[in-house]
């Protein structure tokens, strides 16, 4: 059982925080260089929501959406 926990932790320390370790290391490099890359980052997420409440937008105009009360299995 603890060869999990342990697996588990190498997971996540080693093979999935790495970009966040290498940005970790570039902002004591070049201070500007990783904020650009923040702002970056942040800029496409602002705009894949605003992309996403486009969507929504036109599926709402639409009607296609099931607003009865039975719409979902758990609302029965």
């Amino acid at each position: 059982m603890k060869d999990l926990f342990e697996a588990i932790a190498y997971l996540f320390e080693n093979i999935l925080m790495v970009p966040f370790n290498l940005l970790r290391e570039l902002e004591l490099e070049n201070w500007w260089l990783a904020n650009t890359l923040t702002w970056v980052a942040i800029i496409v997420l602002i705009l894949a929501l605003g992309y996403w409440m486009k969507q929504l937008r036109i599926f709402d105009q639409n009607d296609e959406e099931d607003r009865s009360q039975t719409a979902h299995s758990f609302l029965k």
